[in-house]
């Protein structure tokens, strides 16, 4: 498998040699390190000027961000309850020419402090996880990478320890909303082991990422295909520390092709983006349904162990459209997005994704960084997990909860108190969560979830 990556790498490298001809320079921040709590970059974001940074003259920059939030479902999940969780973020941005004469190469890197509860974990054991900062209780290396441009930043190649999440299947018109799944779709988390590479979990791998034209994109990628290894349990448990580096895994590739339009900064009509992508894995997976004998999981005459699978793909699109902005501005405004994704039901948990949703970004002058947004997701129980629990029903106990599909209704109010600092009240509904259900194996076998009323206060504080 090593040989497969370092294959893929040197292909990734002839990419890079044969579409090195520079064109004129897109005028986006997407370049650039991107947080991971705010999606903003970590060179260029406001801040409350808190943190020293004597050494940004040589090209070496800090940042601190610290997110705290409370959550509680009055209704629905196994449970009602109140939780608290942070995280604090500490990254750090090296421009290597400044620091040591070498042109258009950087390095990134950050980790995470993580601690307190998880609404989603510990009282809903839903698909939609409703906090982005939700993660096992550790102090973690997140991202790790070094970042070497081409022309005028036409070529960029990344290498190292790697989220996916920031880049691919992402709109920024999802950055206000608190919910994980408007960030990394609950079909790639839930779907992908170890939830592929996005938070709390980055991977060993490349990105290659080719502007064709100032509105035309590729993007490539290939990681590790399971950043925690194999195991049971929970995965951040099997990588604790982010620490492991592992390259021996079979490899996830992901590839996105995007066309933006009106994106120069100034230009007077409206912006928007197109995205195609899809993953390839090349491991193995389970039925959802059957056993390695041909039957039922749930037959009595079960072997008890999965069918195994090779391989799973999947794929994407994307759509963001900028309908109305405020005068003498870039991106005040409003934004809408719609995102949809398939994969096959044989081997998925998640078959069918979609959300769509609206942000509105600083429609007041005398609030020109507000934010809110409204979303609305949707998960759908592939049917051979469906067939699963019809199994079940006719061979257990014929009360034995179906799941269908999960829904997410959610609004977030983002209301900055002074540069780098801000809160959000938000709300969710979490409709069928677990689709309704808990997954067939486990301590809380098959038990059926009610509709959950989820309420959060968050502050972000960006030092």
């Amino acid at each position: 498998m090593r040989r497969c990556i370092a294959s893929a790498l040197f292909i990734l490298g002839l990419l890079v040699a044969n579409n090195a001809l520079a064109q004129e320079d897109k005028k986006t921040d997407e370049d650039k390190p991107a947080d991971p709590d705010t999606g903003e970059s970590t060179i260029e974001e406001k801040t409350l000027g808190l943190l020293p940074n004597p050494l940004q003259k040589y090209g070496v920059k800090f940042a601190a961000t610290y997110i705290g939030e409370v959550l509680g479902n009055a209704s629905g999940g196994l449970k009602q309850g109140l939780v608290y969780e942070g995280r604090l973020n500490l990254a750090v941005d090296v421009d290597l020419k400044k620091l040591v004469g070498i042109d258009k190469l950087t390095f990134h890197a950050n980790m995470f402090q993580i601690h307190g509860d998880g609404l989603s974990r510990s009282n809903l054991q839903n698909f939609f996880v409703v906090s982005g900062i939700e993660a096992l209780p550790s102090t973690r290396l997140y991202e790790a990478y070094f970042e070497k441009q081409w022309g005028a930043k036409k070529v960029s190649l990344k290498f190292g320890q790697l989220a996916a999440d920031s880049e691919f299947f992402n709109t920024k018109y999802t950055d206000v909303f608190t919910n994980a799944s408007m960030g990394w779709p609950a079909i790639t988390s839930l779907d992908l082991p170890s939830g592929g590479p996005s938070p709390p979990l980055a991977a060993m791998g490349a990105r290659l990422l080719v502007n064709i034209t100032d509105q035309l994109s590729i993007l490539g990628g290939i990681f590790d295909g399971n950043q925690a290894g194999p195991g049971p349990g929970d995965p951040q448990e099997r990588n604790r520390y982010g620490v492991n580096f592992r390259i021996n895994d079979p490899p996830l590739l992901l590839g996105q092709i995007q066309y933006a339009w009106n994106n120069k900064k100034g230009d007077p009509n409206l912006a928007g983006q197109i995205k195609f992508g899809g993953w390839r894995h090349f491991g193995s997976f389970t039925d959802e349904r059957l056993a390695s004998n041909g039957v039922s999981l749930a037959s009595p005459a079960s072997s008890g162990e999965p069918l195994m699978l090779s391989g799973d793909i999947g794929g994407w699109a994307v759509l963001e459209q900028q309908i109305y902005r405020v005068p003498r501005s870039d991106d005040r405004g409003i934004g809408v997005f719609a995102r949809i994704s398939r994969a096959p039901a044989e081997r998925n948990l998640i078959d069918l994704y979609a959300d769509a949703g609206l942000e509105l970004i600083g429609l007041s002058d005398a609030r020109p960084d507000d934010k809110f947004g409204i979303a609305a997701g949707y998960a759908h129980v592939s049917k051979r997990a469906q067939a699963l629990d019809a199994d079940y029903r006719a061979l257990v106990r014929p009360d034995w909860p179906t799941r269908n599909f999960e829904g997410l209704l959610t609004a977030v109010y983002q209301y900055q108190i002074r540069d780098g600092w801000t809160v959000q009240p938000n709300f969710q509904y979490i409709i069928h969560p677990g689709g309704g259900a808990t997954l067939p194996s486990g301590p809380l076998v098959g038990k059926a979830l009610g509709n959950a009323l989820v309420f959060g206060m968050r502050t972000t504080l960006k030092f």
